[in-house]
């Protein structure tokens, strides 16, 4: 389904009813992620999925997509919906999104969990990373992607989820120069969100895995200390949805039903 905003086409799924659950996908992903998970989870809950701006079927809006910009769409569309709480799941950047969505309406939250994600800034070495990277994109975009996609595995998973990886290039290779360029200088001014995990009043769930080679294992357990968080640890690396598929959907299960 589609959505008008701000002179833009905003394109979002509506599967199942019940309580609402938000589904917001990484950089260089879109809705399709989801769509193994939402067979079981729209069974008792109303589940949506939202391209963020410059992903998937949904179209650019500057030149610089903030995560508090994302989160403007993402708010526009549950408004649409009439939907006033809902819970969110966000996979990297998209929990990012989740982070700025919640800041502003942390009474619309029943509960976050962010799949892969951090509450923490980059750190100076990762804005300068980020820098690289931009610059590496407006070289040769599909060389980042197959790179990037590539190294978001643990690397003997690469050779196991082959198939799974060339799909996941392909998708992101519909990404434009622009939408990548704009969600990379956006995350890279991403604003320190850790107090969230602390002082905020939904239910929350870390997903961290052991071997991700783009998050730190230490510093992900250190944010979650003193706090009322969930961690759930899985083995491998940074595409949980996919390296760890039945137990990322029983997690999300048991996350969604003890709300």
């Amino acid at each position: 389904m589609n959505l008008q905003y701000k002179g833009i086409n905003i394109f979002y799924t509506d599967t199942g009813k019940g309580n609402a659950l938000v589904l917001l996908h990484g950089f260089l992903e879109n809705t399709s992620m989801w769509d193994a998970f939402i067979p079981t989870l729209s069974k008792k809950n109303r589940v949506i999925c939202i391209d963020l701006l410059g992903h998937g079927k949904t179209e650019c809006l500057g030149y610089i997509h903030t995560m508090e910009l994302m989160a403007e769409v993402v708010q526009a569309v549950l408004k649409h919906l009439k939907i006033r709480r809902s819970a969110f799941i966000g996979h990297s950047m998209g929990g990012y999104v989740a982070l700025a969505f919640a800041e502003r309406n942390p009474d619309a939250l029943k509960g976050l969990c962010l799949m892969n994600s951090t509450a923490n800034a980059d750190t100076i070495e990762k804005k300068k990373n980020r820098d690289r990277a931009i610059i590496a994109v407006k070289q040769n975009h599909k060389m980042f992607i197959r790179m990037a996609i590539s190294n978001l595995f643990r690397p003997k998973n690469r050779t196991i989820f082959s198939e799974e990886i060339k799909q996941l290039k392909k998708d992101a290779l519909k990404t434009p120069l622009q939408g990548i360029v704009a969600a990379l200088e956006g995350m890279k001014i991403r604003e320190d969100r850790e107090a969230l995990l602390h002082f905020s009043p939904f239910k929350k769930m870390l997903i961290i895995s052991r071997k991700d080679p783009v998050l730190d294992y230490n510093v992900l357990i250190s944010q979650t200390k003193n706090t009322d968080v969930e961690v759930v640890e899985f083995p491998d690396g940074h595409m949980s949805h996919i390296e760890n598929k039945s137990k990322f959907l029983d997690t999300i299960v048991h996350f969604v039903e003890n709300m």
